[in-house]
This record gives structure tokens, sequence and C-alpha cells, in this order.
């Protein structure tokens, strides 16, 4: 049963997969060739289901970091005979400058450790299980690497000192003296494709230098904000990025998939496909953090992917592939014991068929906020954003699941009604850049029927708050969205009320906030969310209320992890890290509060329209 924590763990990235590096030197998560495509390794899941650790043969102590502004990942050991660093990280193209990182990655897992001063014996153990630990493949002893075939996988394992194959694994024992190095580098390729061939170790060295240069050159063109904690800032945006799937800008939720909101409960999902919400969010707090310019692609990708569904009448999917893949049904895999024995593990989503309101909103906020990045829109963007603001004014009185996903009967969720005036409000907006200057009457009319109706009956006498849904005195944090996206003034008196009754109800004891408390359908119990957590100091922002916020903030930022990494929620009992990892909406809170909270101390708790970065690269 794998058991080590989500903590322990580091993502690396190539822009179209990738994987998860254990405190030890132990690679238990890697799927190739894209974030949703089959694991090689997935130790992280169930034991038997593959890693590739490389540390000393004795103790240890074990430090980490990365390698500045970049996801090139350092694991220092420090024996008693000497001292030495593993560096890994997924190899990206052979010209990763700017806008082009991650274009023509190769689907390479490199790692390169050196021996900094003594000696220092190592061991490797190399034991791929392709789609999900179903395969135990052949492995053959090549000139210079082990090759593995395994159905409808080849993987070529470079080396630079030999292994002793021992069936579908190999291993070795080696000694570094100070100064000397070991390179390896996995390769993948389908059993159709030519079989890769072996990588030299100075060419694996200097491809490792060119990742490293090149996410170095990617922060340095992108990364100007220099509000309070502007090293979190900085590295959420690189993580963000790192979840984008460079082909077409689709970005994922997180890389992983059933790692559980609750251990050993049935709250266990994959997160690995682009949601239309994560995704606009995402692009909105890259603003702030990072590069704006992305969008392009991203926008362009989605009228492709989805503009056919509106215009035949259909909701908009909530969820596709990172390739435009409309159908990710759910199944399980029931091989795998799962993390700390939490099961089922799943391969897709059964959410993707769920109706969820909120994501016009979404989608169109984020327009809104990057107008000036994405320029004259194109005609088939023009028709898909209008009609995406004419499902929200024609849907909006509709039930739906919500944004938690709600695996019960649908509902009238506030925050879906909310979003849906978003969706109007930005809408009326950018009318003059989607030539939809004769809908803007009609929208208006509709936008002020929501907020009738969001004030009218989604305020609750007896909660003495906004609550969950019409006609529930049910607290949920997305009520903190209300001032977040211009509904309502931070201060308020209705939202400060709001804010009071989240804060004093819905926290654990550390202050860290709960989405809900309310029976959701769905047996076990979950952590506090800190995506939630950030709202809340993000709204106490808005408020004026900076000096909780801050305290808000960093009660949530104090549980990332030794290397800047956040999951979806934290064990109220332990306080361990639970969920998918990393998480893109934590990652995302914690880029939107830092913004508010640096508005607010400048004066100015609303947004600007003027971005903290800009890119000046190609």
């Amino acid at each position: 049963m794998s058991n080590d924590p989500i903590a322990d763990y580091a993502l690396l990235s190539d822009c179209r997969s990738a994987a998860l590096v254990s405190r030890t030197g132990s690679v238990d998560w890697l799927c190739f060739p894209r974030f949703d495509g089959p694991s090689v390794f997935a130790r992280l899941l169930d034991d038997r289901a593959g890693h590739w650790s490389i540390r000393p043969t004795g103790e240890s102590e074990v430090s980490r970091r990365y390698v500045p502004e970049t996801m090139a990942l350092e694991t220092t050991f420090h024996t008693s005979g000497g001292t030495a660093v593993l560096l890994d990280a997924m190899a990206l193209g052979p010209n990763p400058r700017g806008h082009r990182l991650g274009i023509a990655s190769p689907g390479i897992l490199l790692r390169q450790v050196t021996a900094e001063h003594g000696t220092v014996e190592l061991e490797l153990e190399y034991a791929p299980r392709p789609e999900y630990g179903l395969i135990c493949p052949l492995l053959s002893p090549t000139r210079g690497g082990v090759f593995a075939r395994g159905g409808a996988d080849v993987l070529m394992l470079s080396i630079s000192h030999p292994l002793v194959v021992d069936g579908a694994s190999a291993r070795a024992r080696f000694i570094l003296q100070a100064g000397e190095q070991a390179q390896f580098a996995l390769q993948h390729r389908t059993s159709w494709q030519p079989r890769p061939r072996v990588w030299t170790s100075d060419a694996i060295a200097a491809r490792l230098l060119r990742t490293v240069h090149g996410w170095q050159t990617w922060s340095g063109l992108h990364q100007n904000y220099q509000g309070p904690w502007a090293e979190l800032v900085h590295h959420s945006g690189r993580v963000l990025y790192a979840l984008t799937f460079q082909p077409t800008g689709a970005i994922v939720a997180a890389p992983t998939t059933s790692l559980p909101e609750s251990i050993g409960g049935p709250r266990n999902w994959d997160y690995r496909y682009t949601w239309v919400r994560d995704a606009s969010l995402t692009l909105e707090a890259l603003w702030v953090s990072a590069c704006p310019d992305e969008v392009y692609r991203f926008f362009g990708w989605m009228a492709g992917a989805v503009a056919a569904q509106l215009q035949d009448g259909a909701d908009l999917q909530i969820m596709f592939g990172v390739g435009g893949e409309h159908d990710l049904s759910e199944r399980t895999l029931d091989h795998l014991g799962g993390w700390r024995g939490s099961r089922p593990v799943r391969v897709g989503n059964g959410a993707w068929s769920q109706r969820q309101l909120d994501v016009y909103g979404e989608l169109l906020s984020a327009v809104r906020r990057l107008a000036d990045q994405l320029g004259k829109f194109h005609s088939t963007a023009r028709e898909f954003l209008v009609a995406a603001a004419d499902t929200a004014a024609a849907r909006w009185q509709e039930k739906d699941q919500g944004i938690w996903e709600v695996r019960g009967a649908p509902r009238d969720f506030l925050y879906s009604k909310l979003m849906c005036w978003v969706a109007l409000d930005s809408a009326i907006s950018l009318a003059d850049q989607l030539g939809a200057r004769a809908k803007v009457s009609a929208w208006t009319a509709t936008r002020e029927e929501i907020r009738r109706a969001i004030v009218e009956r989604g305020w609750s006498e007896r909660a003495k708050a906004f609550t969950q849904a019409f006609g529930s005195d049910d607290l949920d944090a997305s009520a903190l969205m209300l001032s977040i996206v211009g509904f309502l003034p931070g201060d308020h008196p209705r939202v400060r009320a709001t804010l009071d009754a989240i804060a004093e109800q819905l926290t654990d004891e550390p202050g860290l906030v709960y989405r809900y408390r309310s029976h959701d359908g769905l047996g076990g119990h979950e952590g506090t969310f800190l995506l939630c957590t950030f709202w809340l100091a993000q709204a106490q922002a808005l408020a004026g209320e900076v000096n909780q916020a801050r305290a808000t903030f960093e009660r949530a930022a104090a549980y990332i992890n030794d290397v800047g990494l956040l999951s979806e929620e934290v064990d109220p009992a332990t306080g361990e890290l639970l969920g998918n990892f990393p998480q893109a909406f934590s990652h995302i809170g914690l880029v939107n509060a830092a913004w508010a909270i640096s508005q607010a101390e400048h004066g100015s708790a609303q947004p600007t329209s003027e971005p903290l970065a800009r890119s000046d690269g190609p």
C-alpha cells in the first residue's frame, strides 16, 4: 500500500505530461505521452504499479528545492561519506525559450546525480509498469541502455552505469567520488513508432542545461509581480504553466488521479482533464503571476472544441480531455489498492456530463480580464462567446449540480446564479468587441433579474448570510465570491455578515475553510479546502480587513510543502495535505488572494485594468 505523505512529492512537467518525485528520489507517478495518458510508474497508488528510484544505499538527510525560476528539481542527500545532488527534469524541446516552452517536448525524463564532496554509494531501481501497473514489460539490455516493451508502450532507459536486469526490473549500485556524475534518461514511444535511440551522458547533461535555461528564460520574460509573497506568487505561476498542455493550451486541474479527499473513503477523482472553470481562472491567475499571452491558444482551442455544442442548443460541457475529447467516461481500476488504501482508483470523470451553469461566467470573466491580450476576436470565437452569454441568459433559472459537482439532485445553487450574472455583465462590457451591441438591452434586463433573485432568494435571515442555494440555510464558501466578482461591494453589510458567518462556522480549529458542511450524497468526510481559505483572504481584503486577510492568507500558505506545492485539501485531524497534487485551484487562490491584498494595501482593492506582468519575448 502506498503510504508516503502527499506533501513528500514534487512535480516535474514538460507541458505535456507530468511526474511526481518523492523526497527519497523515487519517481512514483509518470504518465506518457500526455497528462491523462496511462501511467508508466504509479507506486503512488499501489506499491506494485511501478517506480524508478535513485538514492544513497545508507542513511541520509534530505533537502530539496527547485532550481531558481524553474521546474527542475534538486534533491540533496547528505550521507556519512559525502553529499550527492540529484537533478530531475522533464526535457523541454531543443529551443525552449519564451512561448516556445514545451513546444516539441520529446517525452523524456532526465536524471543526473552529482557527488559534491566525499564519496557516495548510490542504488538505482527501475521497475516500469505500463498501463497503470497492468503490464510487466520485457526488459532487454542494449549498449548504453535498457529497452522495455509491453502492450502499446516502448521505453528506452539510457544509462551511464551498467544495470542488472531481473525480469521486469533492473537494479544497479555505483559509487561516485567528488565531482563525478551519472546521467540517465527515460524515453517513451508507442509500439508503432521508431525505436528510441540511446542518449549519451553528454547529450543528457546538455538537455538538462537547456531545460533549466528554458524555464529561467520563461520566468525572466514573464514574471514581474512585485507585491507581497512575490516568490510564492511567481512559483505558483510556474506550477500553473507546468499544468498546461502546450499543444492546445488546455490546463489540467491536477496531474494525478484518485489521491483522496478523505483517507480510505470513496472521494477519489481523476483530475487530469481541463475544466472550463479551472482553466479560465488559471488564465486570470497567470495574468497576475506570469504570462497573460497564453490566452490565444486556449480560447482558440475552446472555440474549436466546444462551440458546436452551444450552436446545437446543448449545455456547455464543463470539462474536456486536453486534446479536446468530450467523452470522459469514468471507470475504476480495481487492481490498484489506492493511496493508503483509498479505493476505488478512478480513471475518467463522470462529472463531464453534469450541468454546471457557472462555467459561462468563469469563461466570459476571463475573456473580459484578458481582452487586451486577445485583441480582435476571430469570427468563430465571437460567435462562441455570444452563444455562451445567450445560454447563460436563457438557462440561469434552471437547476444544476453546482461548482462542487454534487452527485445528488440538481438545485438552485447561488454560485451558479451568480456566475450567470457575471457572464452577462462581462458580455455587456465586451459587446463592441463581440459585435453584439444589439443584444445589450436584453442581456441587461436578464442581468437585473438575476441580481434581484440573488438578493431576495440567496439571503437567509436565519443564517444571517448568503447561503449555498436558494431557500437554504446551509453555508457555502462559494458565497465569498459575491464581492470577488463585483456583484456587491466588499464592505456591503450582507457581504460582511457572510464573511463573519463563514469565518466562525465554516472553519476548523486552525481557521481553514470547508467548502460546505451539508450532506452531498457521498459517504465519508472531506478536509478543509485551501482554495476556499484563500477566497476568504481575498474577500477580507476587498472588505478592507487587510490584517485579517493577511492572517488568513498565512494560515493557508503555511501548508505549502518544502518545494512550494499545494494539494486541494488539508486533513483537519492531522494537518496532512489531501487530494490530487499539486492542485491548480489552490495555486489560483494563492495568486488571487496575494494580488487582492497587494491592491488593498495600495488603496485599491478592486482589480485594475493593467496587468502586473508583461511579455517582452516571443
